[in-house]
């Protein structure tokens, strides 16, 4: 059966470009290329980018990640993208050729100001953007409403002097982002639910066909896990609040283990160890993938985060419950975006397959 996905040799003709570039610079965001590209079943050569980032533990399981990816037959090209101040420029002067002969880019986070920059440069009549968490809701919307490409925990603030010189690189992002009849064509492959759909935008829903096919069943234990999440690095919730949220709920659930958010610092991860008891896992692939590797808790306790939208399809099938916690208003930090509690609350309410739980409301 022919993909939705796969350029047609008359038009890859017309162009003169062939092939397909993927860019991620995150764990999940190489998970999800794997997932479209099983899905797409393209017969393109696909070399898959890593823009790798500096900390270790996403490096760590952007490798594992790119080891996976290898075993499928993609091409993958490290780059060292962050590893000084010249750094940028090698790795964009050392992709543009192959940028400009590409016949479809796919990228998994629009916000990236190093992706936007790669985006003036192809002329690729087919884009895809495949998930990178909860931030794809938000592109979605933006791109809808034709608004400036803004992450969701930064609205309401000034733009800094940054932002004001890279503005004209990121307009011209969000037109190349923006379907063009024929010339060219833009798929959002995502497992999150998108209500507004711009216009000639084409969505693919993404269930993790790979990850079930590849990973699992599980065995489960008896207790239950918590999943970690980085709205304190974020600035958007308080750490005494979360701190304190984390120790409710693990002894109102018996949860045992804390998997940690990639991002999560370990001066924080150290005092949840201190002060709640939990084993603090730090995982060395996506929680999709461990979670459905196993062993895993029959319950999975998280606050609003991607993994309420994703572990339910990850884990089809199975007895595994996923229950997430509200963020109280109460939490978020004077500085938190305007946006961050509607936000946060709509990743909530449009999860299916999990069960809601009230806000735990810590003694402070």
């Amino acid at each position: 059966m022919p993909s939705q996905s796969s350029l047609s040799p008359m038009s890859a003709a017309r162009s003169g470009r062939s092939g397909t570039m993927c860019f991620v610079e995150s764990p999940v965001q190489l998970l999800n290329v794997l997932e479209w590209a099983h899905l797409a079943e393209s017969t393109d050569r696909i070399t898959l980018v890593v823009l790798s980032p500096t900390d270790p533990m996403t490096r760590g399981q952007l490798r594992r990640m790119a080891e996976l990816a290898r075993d499928e037959g993609h091409i993958v090209r490290w780059e060292e993208a962050r590893g000084g101040a010249t750094a940028p420029f090698h790795t964009i002067g050392g992709l543009a050729g192959a940028l400009r002969k590409a016949a479809r880019i796919v990228i998994g986070d629009p916000f990236s100001r190093y992706v936007q920059l790669l985006l003036t440069i192809t002329r690729a009549p087919e884009l895809v953007v495949v998930d990178d968490g909860t931030a794809t809701m938000e592109f979605v919307s933006q791109l809808a409403r034709g608004e400036r490409l803004v992450r969701w925990h930064r609205r309401g603030g000034r733009p800094g002097p940054r932002d004001v010189v890279f503005a004209p690189v990121s307009a011209a992002a969000r037109r190349r982002l923006t379907p063009d009849g024929a010339r060219r064509t833009v798929e959002v492959f995502s497992a999150m639910p998108i209500d507004s759909v711009p216009d000639g935008v084409r969505v693919t829903r993404n269930d993790f066909t790979w990850t079930r096919a590849r990973f699992g069943p599980p065995r489960m234990t008896k207790g239950a896990d918590l999943v970690g999440t980085s709205l304190v690095e974020t600035g958007v919730v308080d750490p005494d609040r979360y701190l304190e949220a984390v120790r409710t709920l693990a002894r109102a659930h018996g949860a045992t283990r804390y998997f940690a958010h990639r991002r999560e610092s370990s001066d924080k991860l150290h005092r949840l160890a201190v002060e709640t008891g939990l084993e603090i896992v730090r995982p060395d692939l996506p929680l999709e993938l461990i979670a459905r590797r196993g062993p895993i808790g029959r319950t999975i306790l998280s606050f609003p985060s991607t993994v309420v939208h994703t572990l339910p399809l990850a884990l089809v099938g199975t007895e595994v419950r996923v229950a997430v916690c509200d963020i109280d208003p109460a939490w978020l930090t004077e500085n938190a975006s305007p946006r961050a509690q509607g936000f946060l609350s709509g990743v909530t309410g449009t999860a299916r397959d999990v069960h809601r739980l009230a806000s735990v409301a810590p003694a402070m």
